[in-house]
């Protein structure tokens, strides 16, 4: 079993300060201790059965700096790694080069939800600077050459942002974290309707059921999510739509063995098409 969405991060130090302010608050409401490593996260992986994971940038030091991200993939062999970085720095595809060089980084996320001027810190759907993007072409000449997972936190609001990068590369392979923000109060066809295009054979496109105890407004199993697991499955089939926990930012509300066994409640998922969901769907994605 592989959790394609978990967090890691160590202490503060002089060197990579805690600067992300509105993080730390966050982090002191979960119910993990605040200080959450990678040694932590595989206990709390051993405790519920999950074998693998892959564990995503935290940008609760500079959100650029991706040494602990890298420190957890050179040290456990269970765990990849996605980075973060900023596609319009002069030297991005040589960080992006730099990174992808490092076994176990899979890729990296861009966070088109957020306003770019204060990455991380904040959200706003209305934001457009991934259209502005697209035009750093060395950047996605480095992503192609690579191999790199493009891994992007996006609104359901920004899904045209998000059409327009892959049709305008798509040859690369794209991962879309957290049902797109889509919540409960619009139906799937009409929250997600547009990613249709993107479900052909011509683009390599998944949809990540990520962080279900955020986007749901109910408790476990998260019943009012289960219509959009099913129009996924229907519409990009069960070997693109990828399961993860997002832990420890959803233990404020849930456990993790929650974050996984909701999954267990949606009718419509046979055995195999949990199977897939909760691994082999990923491992063909980013090649793993």
């Amino acid at each position: 079993m592989l959790d394609t969405h978990t967090h890691a991060w160590t202490r503060p130090t002089r060197a990579q300060p805690w600067i992300n302010g509105p993080l730390v608050d966050t982090v002191d409401e979960f119910d993990v201790d605040t200080v959450y490593t990678a040694e932590k996260l595989l206990a709390d992986m051993d405790d519920v059965g999950v074998d693998e994971a892959v564990v995503v940038g935290y940008p609760i030091c500079e959100w650029t700096d991706n040494r602990y991200t890298i420190h957890c993939v050179e040290e456990h062999d269970a765990l990849s790694g996605i980075v973060m970085l900023d596609q319009f720095a002069d030297d991005a595809a040589d960080r992006l080069r730099d990174g992808m060089a490092v076994d176990g980084i899979l890729g990296f996320r861009l966070g088109a939800i957020c306003p770019y001027d204060r990455m991380w810190e904040t959200f706003d759907p209305s934001v457009d600077w991934l259209r502005e993007a697209i035009d750093e072409t060395a950047f996605w000449e480095a992503a192609r050459e690579t191999d790199a997972l493009v891994q992007l936190l996006a609104h359901v609001d920004q899904l045209d942002q998000v059409i327009e990068l892959v049709e305008t590369y798509p040859d690369l392979t794209y991962a879309l974290d957290h049902f797109c923000h889509a919540g409960p109060d619009v139906p799937p066809e009409d929250a997600l309707g547009a990613l249709e295009p993107l479900a052909g054979d011509e683009y390599d496109v998944a949809v990540k059921i990520s962080e279900v105890v955020h986007r749901s407004e109910e408790g476990f199993p998260y019943r009012d999510m289960h219509d959009h697991v099913r129009w996924l499955l229907e519409t990009f089939g069960r070997e693109r739509v990828v399961w993860g926990s997002d832990f420890p930012n959803v233990s404020d509300e849930a456990t993790y063995e929650e974050s996984l066994r909701w999954l267990e409640h949606v009718d419509c998922l046979s055995k195999n098409d949990r199977e897939w969901i909760t691994g082999r769907s990923f491992e063909d994605l980013a090649g793993i």
